[in-house]
């Protein structure tokens, strides 16, 4: 058994992977300070007793002996990050110091949940690690993507010059079960707004493109990423290949609905991307032959269960 600390465990993707950890075996503690997560992606693990729940802000100091540390705490979502720009990359560069320097102490393995997001608006399709991005460092996106980029280079510092063990995941779209209904992301937009019979609103022309994966598929990505041995630092891209417009994902999920919804189309914002694709090659050598198992329509198809449950207790 490993004590694990999770930084943003109680939410969206957080609590998935709490519960697979603990199905796995281990004791997990989550930590979180509620800004995105909800204690109601977590109820049904409260009475484990290999899991502890603490409220608390990645950007203090955090003390625990533990064997390995997912940082995963930053709102991901763009009109949660831009709610608090400030606030956003003090937590993604403050959040990474105080947990490397846990890690550190304590000699822990440590994951950084990083993002495509890293890329910008990729001038190379698909996306490898490889690529520097091309990324507007004074952009309302900035504090997201400049917060993960300097993340991602204390992390590499930390392991170059003092040798703590890291990982380096680099996320793309994920979407599944435990996304809040007011989390401004294209996916959980689409459901509601199709299950509602609102009119599904397109940024753009909709030709823009992203790659969705349904987090099932992440979480298996991001623990094999953690099991690799120690020359395995990353940055590792973690994402489903199978792309698609923004209007092809909307005509799906109003198809996959039954929605009487239409389409409205409304001004892109500044600096969203217009391609997004991650090449994974480097995750399918290294991480098991992992690559995402869970197809578009069938991820769809569970999210929207999740949310009519959401939405009729509502």
């Amino acid at each position: 058994m490993k004590r694990i600390l999770i930084t943003g465990g109680a939410g969206f993707i957080g609590s998935h992977l709490c519960k697979q950890l603990l199905k796995e075996g281990n004791e997990v503690l989550c930590v979180d300070n509620y800004f995105t997560g909800s204690k109601e992606n977590i109820l049904e693990l409260l009475d484990n007793p290999y899991f502890e729940l603490i409220r608390r802000d990645v950007t203090e100091p955090f003390y625990a002996e533990v064997d390995e540390i997912y940082n995963l705490a930053c709102p991901a979502s763009p009109v949660h990050y831009q709610y608090n720009p400030i606030k956003t990359i003090k937590t993604s560069v403050m959040g990474a110091i105080n947990m490397l320097g846990l890690a550190k102490r304590v000699k822990a393995k440590i994951l950084q949940a990083s993002t495509s997001e890293v890329y910008g608006d990729p001038a190379v399709h698909p996306q490898p690690e490889s690529y520097w991005g091309n990324v507007n460092p004074i952009g309302t996106r900035s504090c997201y993507d400049e917060g993960k980029r300097c993340a991602e280079t204390l992390f590499m510092d930390y392991h170059t010059q003092n040798g703590v063990a890291i990982k380096i995941a680099r996320i793309f779209n994920t979407y599944g079960p435990h996304m809040n209904i007011n989390d401004g992301r294209v996916v959980s937009n689409f459901i509601v707004q199709a299950l509602q019979g609102e009119p599904l609103t397109i940024f753009g022309d909709g030709s823009q493109t992203r790659s969705f994966q349904y987090v099932d598929d992440l979480i298996s990505g991001l623990t094999c990423l953690m099991s690799t041995n120690a020359e395995v630092t990353g940055p590792v891209n973690l994402g489903n290949p199978q792309e698609c417009t923004m209007l092809q994902l909307a005509e799906t999920i109003i198809d996959l609905t039954g929605s009487s919804s239409q389409v409205v189309f409304h001004p892109l914002p500044l600096d969203d991307p217009q391609q997004r694709r991650p090449d994974i090659s480097i995750a399918r050598e290294l991480l098991q032959d992992w690559e995402p198992q869970i197809d578009l329509k069938q991820g769809l198809s569970h999210t929207i269960a999740y949310f009519e449950k959401q939405l009729s207790s509502k």
